[in-house]
């Protein structure tokens, strides 16, 4: 067994420990928080590691990357598009995507829903929001989240099913605690709308330095990458 699975592995099992614990804390179980493996910039071999391990779904920031790991990895998991989208990179991972994560915009959403009629598929996403106002950070307004929910709800080969947010990066995971608590807040009044085809399953939310809290929280889905794989070297 290799030096580098051996790393892989004990880091999957501590951070399982963590969820766990988190997980209870919040009164939920370890099985209801779903870990996603951040593999941007880290090779195939060390992906194949952690699906090995168990951990199928895999978070990707870049569409291009993406696309060659996917041709690549051919083994059952799902994968995550969690960064950035371009309206005129959606036509790449249309049919390989499991679900997007980062959708802000009501242009994306409908270039979405075109290629996805396309495809013949209908397309889990979240709506990206950017609850710490970071002017580096992508995502919806609070303020605008419901109004843009509404809008993407019209659209037949498009499923909301829930929201995302990254927290700003702080040495003290404790600062990441109201904006985790917003989103949740959001989560839970567009839930009491009751919209037609919107279905607030998933809050996808907290990193390697702060997923604890962000199940603490609320959050069901945390994308951790360096807490796995280590530093990244880029």
């Amino acid at each position: 067994m290799s030096e580098d699975y051996v790393y892989i592995r004990d880091n999957l099992g501590e951070i399982k420990r963590k969820v766990a614990a988190a997980a209870e804390r919040s009164g939920r179980k370890a099985e209801d928080i779903t870990i996603i493996a951040v593999t941007k910039t880290i090779d195939a071999d060390r992906i194949l590691r952690v699906i090995d391990e168990g951990i199928v779904n895999l978070g990707e920031n870049r569409v291009q990357e993406l696309c060659e790991k996917y041709d690549i990895i051919n083994r059952t998991c799902n994968w995550h598009l969690i960064g950035h989208l371009q309206t005129n990179k959606v036509k790449y991972i249309i049919e390989k995507i499991s679900m997007i994560h980062s959708v802000d915009r009501m242009d994306l959403a409908l270039e979405i829903q075109k290629r996805a009629e396309k495809a013949g598929r209908i397309i889990d996403i979240l709506v990206q929001v950017n609850v710490s106002g970071e002017k580096s950070k992508f995502g919806i307004a609070p303020e605008e989240a419901m109004e843009l929910v509404r809008g993407i709800a019209a659209l037949k080969n498009i499923k909301v099913r829930g929201l995302m947010t990254i927290a700003p990066y702080s040495e003290d995971p404790e600062t990441s605690r109201p904006v985790f608590r917003g989103l949740k807040k959001i989560f839970v009044d567009i839930g009491k709308e009751n919209i037609d085809n919107i279905d607030m399953g998933f809050l996808s939310m907290g990193m390697s330095n702060d997923f604890e809290i962000a199940i603490e929280e609320g959050a069901n889905m945390v994308r951790i990458g360096t807490s796995i794989f280590g530093q990244r070297h880029y």
